[in-house]
């Protein structure tokens, strides 16, 4: 049986069909403010609904053929009819999509939660939707008021204190997230960047080094230097550490970043770690001043607020950050402010990809 087209994601109406299975076709019209705002205000069960189908593994089991939700469920070990359920209400965002004999086929989207994809979102969808989103998202209003996060004052201590101590699943999701996200956009940043000149370049908070590694795979005559905490870099990228392929270039420094930064390079990157409050800011961009020698390229890369393409997903993330570190997303003016006050020279800002912006910068003479 031939997969149907995949429905776009940003046309909510079913597909049409005269099978008895299918939902009666109406005329594709934009919905009515009343409508959007009742679509919006259940945005909770669209959440969910995609968590549900991550978790049960509904996209790994669902092949090249289009299959009966009876089929389905016997694969992921649930009931037929409320399986269904989920499905039909996935297929109107263009999370999967139901032929007109009833049966459930893959779309773009769908295929995005299978594990086996290489630009699988079923880890980032997960770690969006775990159960402490729910309680804090509810606070929002708080947040607001205060300017704070209310985080501890729901789980009774810090975000990251509470992952590793009270909830080890989700500090373990949160990790692969962070390692499919890593991965995925360190490919981009690598063709992205020019390494002409540049003998040794240090990848700061840098995680677990996937943008470093993929830099030296494609620049052999450069080193690297990977620095983050303890924790982080004790489970770094295997090509750069033990017997990888890279670790003869590569130096491996443990540290905090807002203290200080003990490394000397001619280009710097700093990946997604500048959101957490604006004192980590100051303090890290003035540390990497600090350490650099005059002249040296620095590379702020961060996702932007007020980018339009991706900014129904960056706010989103903006208010999380709010409500869990009291940290927030950067608009363009506030990052080139930020950058500008720690004493580095802005060049060009260019995109990375849909999400992510490159600031050029470099430090005077």
């Amino acid at each position: 049986m031939t997969t149907v087209s995949p429905t776009p994601a940003t046309t909510p109406t079913p597909t049409p069909s005269t099978s008895v299975h299918a939902a009666v076709p109406h005329p594709v019209t934009p919905p009515q403010p009343a409508m959007q705002l009742r679509e919006i205000v259940f945005g909770a069960a669209r959440a969910a609904a995609v968590r549900a189908a991550a978790r049960l593994g509904v996209a790994d089991a669902l092949g090249e053929t289009p299959a009966t939700a009876q089929e389905l469920a016997a694969l992921v070990k649930t009931e037929p009819v409320p399986l269904r359920r989920l499905l039909r209400a996935l297929s109107c965002y263009g999370i999967f999509t139901e032929t007109p004999d009833g049966d459930f086929a893959h779309t773009e989207m769908s295929r995005l939660l299978r594990e086996d994809d290489p630009n699988s979102l079923r880890n980032i969808s997960l770690w969006c939707t775990e159960p402490w989103t729910w309680d804090v998202w509810p606070r929002l209003d708080e947040a607001v008021r205060t300017g704070k996060s209310v985080f501890a004052d729901v789980h009774g201590k810090g975000f990251f204190d509470y992952l590793h101590q009270d909830a080890h699943e989700s500090a373990q999701i949160f990790n692969r997230a962070m390692t499919t996200s890593s991965m995925q956009s360190a490919l981009e940043v690598a063709e992205l960047l020019d390494l002409t000149g540049v003998s040794a370049v240090a990848d700061i908070g840098g995680g677990q080094g996937h943008v470093l590694a993929s830099l030296l795979e494609k620049h052999p005559s450069v080193r690297g230097t990977l620095m983050d905490l303890p924790g982080v870099v004790a489970r770094a990228d295997a090509r750069l550490r033990d017997e990888g392929p890279l670790v003869d270039r590569t130096r491996i420094v443990a540290g905090d970043c807002r203290e200080a930064i003990p490394v000397e390079a001619d280009l710097y990157i700093i990946k997604n770690i500048l959101e957490w409050d604006d004192d980590s800011t100051r303090r890290t961009l003035r540390n990497v001043v600090a350490a650099a020698r005059p002249g040296a390229r620095v590379v702020v890369i961060e996702n932007l607020v007020d980018d339009s393409p991706s900014m129904r997903f960056t706010t989103a993330m903006d208010l999380l950050l709010l409500l869990n570190v009291g940290g927030a997303k950067h608009t363009r003016e506030s990052l080139v402010g930020r950058i500008s006050d720690a004493g580095l020279l802005i060049g060009k800002v260019v995109p990375v990809n849909a999400y992510l912006h490159a600031f050029e910068c470099v430090v005077p003479d």
